[in-house]
């Protein structure tokens, strides 16, 4: 491809921006210089699509807005869920493509527009509003319908059935799932101030830049979001088998000094479990999309640490330096876990990150946010470096997404497959019972492991090893004596000869 020359896309925007023509047609909610550069026929540069975020990045931010025209600006979930996408009219649904893209419609909470183009042989091509796309249910619009816009797309596989690969809807948001799996946990461009007493910040995707997708099920994406305090160009690159790779590049230019930024952020559901139900009454013996963070951290320790539905908000810092891989993972697969015949919980995906080149020192975040319903994601991680992003800095950050069944390298070591807890020997006192399922826990070895277990604060009570042979488990039994104190933390390891045979356990016990 041509190289843009910086001083070209420069010019165009200045043209846009002075108010005078650079031949672009208005697309709904893309910022005045992008015209420039969105417009039909353009060559296309991924160089560009870097350097129209550093020049978003120096002009003040400006919310999208672009009004829906009636019946459209006051959809339910249920009329905008029935506007569906005609198979015939998906993009390259006649090319005999790995995939299929559908543009999604605005409307309901998807009312920001964002502009998509396709690249075709070097060539932005962009993709137009057009009503005939949509079967609109009950909906009767008004005709003729102006250029609305897009709220975003989805990826199918190729044929006219084919399964869903990813999605790109609402504000920085996106979600992918591997063969076989429903979708799940959503993760998004980048998180600013999440969790922060002050409030939370949303960046939101301005434009799309989609190639062809090859016969082998790869697709490039380029994209670039914006929010108040910085924007951000991506390239992604999917590729789509059993199980789904997003390899994400991304470069962040700070608008104002950023000491509360996430890279890769994730969220999903977790309303209760077996072990911790709180008062809810439901048929199901559990419901969540995952229930548990995964990481393994820069000195190669793999840790679990299990997801809970606080009484109050919990955050969580896993302190790192170069970490090697996070997520939150679905590790409950039994049908019977959930005994749901509609969400089927245990075919939702887990989603792992693993970083490329060095991040530096920064820590793992968890939130856990209080939920009263099932279908709030009330769970978000992150990682958050520890370095200020300056204002007008540029930096760039790597990594690799798998929508997946496991973490795709599954560690040497027993994992905790199930906890327990009950009522103690007295007082306050909680009793645990925590499993580790492992090939290692065999007759001729049990008597070699040995238990690592702390509660900071707090007292562990009578603690116990009992191996499992005949099942390959250890089970830790255990009470935790929390004082007067309302939070512990707990750390449980299982060693032999003074190394890890299993992974650590970390839990935050309250009331």
């Amino acid at each position: 491809m041509a190289f843009i020359d910086r001083r070209q896309l420069i010019g165009g925007a200045a043209a846009v921006l002075g108010g005078g023509s650079a031949g672009a047609q208005q697309m709904p909610g893309a910022p005045a210089f992008l015209q420039a550069i969105l417009q039909d026929g353009a060559r296309f540069d991924p160089e560009m699509v870097a350097e129209a975020a550093r020049l978003l990045s120096k002009r003040a931010f400006i919310p999208p807005a672009a009004p829906l025209p009636d019946p459209f600006n006051n959809l339910t979930a249920e009329t905008y869920g029935a506007i569906r996408h005609r198979p015939e009219r998906r993009i390259w649904a006649d090319d005999n493509r790995s995939m299929v893209l559908e543009p999604l419609h605005r409307g309901f909470v998807y009312a920001a527009p964002v502009a998509i183009s396709l690249i075709e042989d070097g060539i932005v091509r962009r993709v137009v509003y057009d009503p005939n796309r949509y079967q609109f249910g009950r909906l009767t619009p008004s005709a003729p319908l102006p250029d609305m816009g897009f709220s975003g797309f989805r990826l199918l596989a190729g044929g006219e059935n084919g399964r869903e690969i990813a999605s790109f809807q609402g504000a920085a948001f996106f979600r992918s799932a591997a063969r076989g799996q429903g979708m799940g946990a959503l993760a998004r461009g980048l998180a600013i101030k999440t969790g922060d007493v002050k409030g939370e910040e949303f960046p939101v995707f301005r434009a799309f830049w989609i190639d062809r997708p090859t016969a082998d099920g790869v697709i490039v994406i380029y994209a670039i979001a914006d929010s108040e305090s910085a924007t951000a160009s991506f390239r992604f690159t999917l590729r789509a088998n059993d199980v789904t790779i997003l390899d994400t590049e991304m470069t962040i230019f700070a608008r104002a000094a950023l000491d509360h930024v996430g890279i890769a952020p994730m969220q999903a559901s977790f309303y209760f479990s077996a072990n911790r139900r709180r008062s809810i009454d439901d048929y199901r013996p559990a419901v969540h999309e995952v229930n548990g963070l995964q990481m393994l951290n820069g000195r190669g320790e793999w840790i679990w640490r299990p997801l809970s539905n606080p009484e109050q908000l919990q955050i969580s810092s896993f302190m790192d330096e170069n970490p090697r891989g996070f997520g939150l993972i679905q590790r409950e697969r039994d049908f019977a876990a959930f005994n749901d015949d509609d969400q089927r919980y245990e075919l939702r995906p887990s989603l792992w990150i693993e970083p490329i080149g060095d991040w530096g020192a920064g820590n793992v975040q968890l939130i856990e946010i209080p939920s009263e319903s099932e279908v709030n994601d009330n769970i978000i991680a992150f990682w958050r470096p520890k370095a200020v992003l300056a204002a007008g800095s540029e930096t760039p950050f790597a990594y690799r997404q798998f929508w997946s069944w496991t973490p795709p390298e599954r560690p040497p070591l027993a994992q905790a497959a199930g906890i327990r807890i009950g009522r103690g020997s007295q007082g306050r006192r909680r009793r645990f019972l925590v499993e580790f399922a492992g090939d290692m826990f065999t007759p001729e070895r049990a008597a070699e492991f040995k238990l690592n277990l702390s509660a900071t604060p707090g007292q562990i009570i009578a603690p116990r090893l009992i191996i499992a042979s005949e099942r390959r488990s250890a089970r830790v039994l255990f009470d935790l004596d929390p004082g007067s104190d309302n939070t512990v933390e707990l750390r449980l390891l299982l060693e032999s000869g003074e190394k890890p045979v299993s992974e650590t356990w970390l839990y935050r016990w309250t009331p």
